[in-house]
């Protein structure tokens, strides 16, 4: 297969001092969700907020000074993008990203922040890819693949050397998958470090391509997905006989499970997870009696979430822990109601986030309305504490979805 521990030994010493050695720490509140042991590898606090900065430094530093002088030029739905063009700009390269125009804005203003020429091509990874594929050539600029260099595969895998210095028994590593560049560098370096470590991939449902490509399956590519940092429809060719023989089995994971990862690691861990940096608790989450009572080591393998989608999945998150809950009354319509059931609610503790008051619904009497209240609560018991109150005092009421609301 070409890539070797002493191949990851040497990038280690090429990033060492340029690329941050993150924390690896035990996580016991993700430990109480899941029931296994669990230690996270918090590769979200590079400079750039992801792992890709080791496979870019080891990449970029090995260049001759007439390949720099050309400038480089890669594709990468943001990551990548941000670690190239961060340590070009370090290293004196002029830098090219290709992006999906689907990438996140955060993504594309932090590439551009490091200095990098930003060009949007393309809905998926695979039109940036041939894109970047003609600028390359056109201009005679290097390729820095995100995913299928062997530089690039050895810089990746020194998170390995880390997890296991900290953690040495672990029993299990789970590794979001999706060219296969990252699970590559840490199977080769887990594997030979300690043969018997289990290494799981994990793939987000709507792009199984490694899973496709290892099982000669045909399942559908496509759709949008929170974990765009793995919404890879080729895998490598460097890639592919690595995760075949060396990582037992790939979970793919839908995207209630991912959404779900992603605030956990905000709401218990107090950190941000992008979707791909989260599709490793994703699939703790997905299938909790797999893992269960096993050391497991999780890679939080990216940050860089749009803020407003990370505020959109907080909320759905309050929601599904009926912290923000919805009622929906049949009131008559008269003076004074609105104040009765304001006093209904403040009595028993509920915040009132929302009032949508509605007369013209024809499926309520003429001379009555229509009014959703949202409110937050602190849970399931609370809130039905709230609709026996409702009933208690007339009115009828009911629990409705919050996305119900304005409809």
């Amino acid at each position: 297969m070409g890539l070797t521990l002493a191949d990851i030994e040497a990038a280690r010493r090429v990033i060492a001092g340029h690329v941050l050695r993150t924390p690896m720490l035990p996580a016991p509140r993700l430990g109480a969700l899941t029931g296994a042991e669990v230690h996270v590898k918090y590769e979200n606090l590079q400079v750039t907020n992801s792992f890709k900065e080791r496979g870019a430094c080891c990449k970029l530093a090995s260049l001759t000074a007439e390949e720099r002088a050309r400038g480089v030029i890669a594709m990468s739905a943001g990551n990548h993008a941000q670690a190239v063009a961060y340590h070009a700009a370090r290293l004196g390269i002029p830098a090219t990203v290709v992006m999906p125009v689907t990438t996140p804005f955060v993504k594309v203003a932090a590439t551009k922040a490091h200095g990098a020429r930003v060009l949007l091509e393309g809905e998926g990874l695979g039109e940036a890819q041939a894109r970047a594929e003609a600028v390359a050539r056109e201009e005679g600029l290097i390729w820095v693949h995100p995913y299928d260099d062997p530089r690039i595969v050895a810089g990746q895998g020194t998170i390995a050397l880390e997890m296991l210095e900290d953690a040495p028994d672990l029993e299990l590593l789970i590794v979001p998958i999706g060219g296969g560049g990252l699970i590559s560098g840490i199977a080769t370096a887990a594997r030979a470090m300690k043969p018997d470590i289990e290494i799981v991939g994990v793939e987000a449902a709507l792009y199984p391509s490694m899973w496709n490509a290892v099982h000669g399956g045909n399942r559908p590519l496509g759709g949008a997905t929170l974990a765009e940092g793995i919404a890879v429809k080729n895998v490598g060719t460097l890639t592919l006989p690595i995760v075949r023989s060396l990582v037992s089995d790939i979970v793919l994971v839908g995207e209630d499970h991912i959404e779900r990862a992603v605030n956990a690691y905000l709401t218990l861990q107090k950190t941000m997870a992008e979707g791909a940096g989260a599709a490793g608790l994703a699939a703790m989450l997905a299938e909790p009696g797999r893992f269960a009572r096993r050391k497991v080591g999780l890679v939080l393998c990216g940050g860089n979430i749009d803020p407003r989608m990370l505020a959109t999945i907080t909320v759905r998150g309050l929601e599904r822990e009926n912290q923000i809950v919805s009622f929906r009354l049949t009131i008559a319509d008269r003076p004074g109601l609105l104040g009765q059931i304001a006093t209904i609610l403040g009595r028993r503790g509920a915040n009132i986030l929302a009032v949508d008051h509605k007369r013209l619904f024809l499926d309520v009497p003429a001379k009555g309305a229509r009014l959703d209240v949202t409110v937050e609560t602190r849970d399931a018991a609370h809130a039905d504490e709230i609709l026996a109150a409702f009933s208690a005092e007339g009115i009828a009421a009911v629990r409705v979805d919050t996305g119900d609301v304005m409809e």
